[in-house]
């Protein structure tokens, strides 16, 4: 396959990925009423964590992704500082106040543990994303690099678009729409929380 072709496909893949609702959304909407640059930042966090996974993908890391255990650990961990956050998300409807609405002030911080938190991220990375990487290796290092930015830079994007539109609009619409951003991404937030504590403990149950 050629290498533009590969490379056009994984865009496609990795923005089917990136541009569904999650965590990493709400932290970037939640985040933006406060900072245009936010999701950009978060993005730098998800990184940190992402392009280091894509390497140790290449040496069977993708395996140990996929034991049980580790998918029940990550679930649990990441339901609950989901809820933290959500909370976080919460207290800033009463105060109005970005900052106060998460938690974690530095969004490379929360880039960071959004990512290694979440268990749906890591085992997409086992299964969807390590096809992809063998397949980029096919068309030798060059295409492993390419395909490693472009997919974060899809990430960057997309997050760097919502932070940057939720920024204005609570500058054109005021503290009534930063307040309406709060109750909206602390739901999505605690709903998440709920669904990754749940998948956990059905996973030990049975």
């Amino acid at each position: 396959m050629p290498l533009v072709t590969f490379l056009l496909e994984a865009v496609l893949i990795s923005l089917s990925g990136v541009m569904a609702p999650g965590p990493m959304t709400a932290a970037a909407v939640g985040k933006g009423s406060g900072s245009p640059h936010a999701g950009a930042w978060l993005a730098v966090g998800h990184g940190i964590i992402e392009f280091p996974l894509m390497v140790a993908i290449l040496y069977g890391f993708g395996v140990l992704l996929n034991r049980d255990g580790v998918k029940v650990g990550i679930a649990l961990v990441g339901g609950l500082f989901l809820l933290v956050m959500a909370i976080g998300m919460f207290r800033g409807i009463t105060r109005a106040d970005a900052h106060a609405a998460t938690t974690l002030r530095s969004p490379v911080v929360a880039g960071i543990a959004l990512s290694a938190g979440n268990p749906y991220f890591l085992v997409w990375w086992a299964t969807v994303g390590a096809t992809l990487v063998t397949r980029s290796l096919g068309l030798g290092l060059l295409g492993f690099v390419l395909f490693a930015l472009l997919h974060w830079a899809c990430d960057f994007v997309w997050l760097q678009l919502l932070s940057t539109l939720s920024f204005k609009g609570g500058r054109f619409f005021g503290r009534v729409f930063q307040k309406g951003v709060f109750a909206v991404c602390g739901v999505l937030l605690l709903f998440f929380s709920g669904k990754f504590i749940f998948d956990g403990i059905r996973s030990v149950l049975s």
